[in-house]
């Protein structure tokens, strides 16, 4: 199984479009989405049966999303910014109370730029992120120390979007520590 984060986009009945960063696991044709319950990724997939994976190197992308920054235009599911993406439909739920599996099949695939490789700052900034969507099931003890840690790459070979990224990360991670103090 491999694991490759990306932007989920689904949209409601309504047309409502809702981007998520998530972690696919694919499993050789297919592809393994395993939201929590309640999610808006959940709820859409199930009503449409469709959604978008969005390859983006952008991480702010990422970290937009979990800190509220949700300001990334798409041309109806596909990111503005997206290197590649992958139409898929849904297949068939494995329920599960907490996180049932949906396991989804690709329909097409477009590569839209040509990818230039990661650095360690996206890296950082892609696991920050999963930090930060985990705030509420980790002690601020991991979290510090995971951070401490990326931070590392983090400052050897950042440019301006992953400090931006990381900024935004790292503010959220403040705002957790300060609410959960009292």
């Amino acid at each position: 199984m491999m694991i490759n984060e990306v932007i989920v986009t689904t949209q409601n009945t309504a047309g409502i479009v809702h981007l998520a960063p998530m972690g696919i696991h694919i499993y050789g044709d297919e592809i393994h989405i395993l939201p929590f319950k309640p999610s808006t990724t959940l709820t859409n997939l199930l009503e449409t049966k469709q959604a978008v994976l969005n390859y983006c190197d952008d991480v702010r992308v990422f970290a937009g999303c979990l800190t509220g920054r949700r300001n990334w235009k798409c041309n109806g599911l596909v990111l503005e910014n997206t290197l590649a993406y992958s139409d898929i439909e849904l297949v068939r739920v494995d329920e599960d109370d907490t996180r049932p599996t949906l396991i989804c099949k690709i329909v097409k695939t477009v590569n839209c730029k040509l990818f230039m490789g990661f650095n360690r700052a996206q890296h950082s900034v892609l696991e920050a992120a999963i930090l930060v969507s985990r705030l509420h099931m980790l002690s601020i003890e991991k979290i510090d120390s995971e951070i401490a840690y990326l931070k590392i790459g983090l400052d050897k070979t950042a440019g301006e979007r992953e400090r931006e990224a990381w900024h935004w990360l790292m503010e959220a991670v403040e705002m957790f520590k300060l609410e959960h103090s009292k």
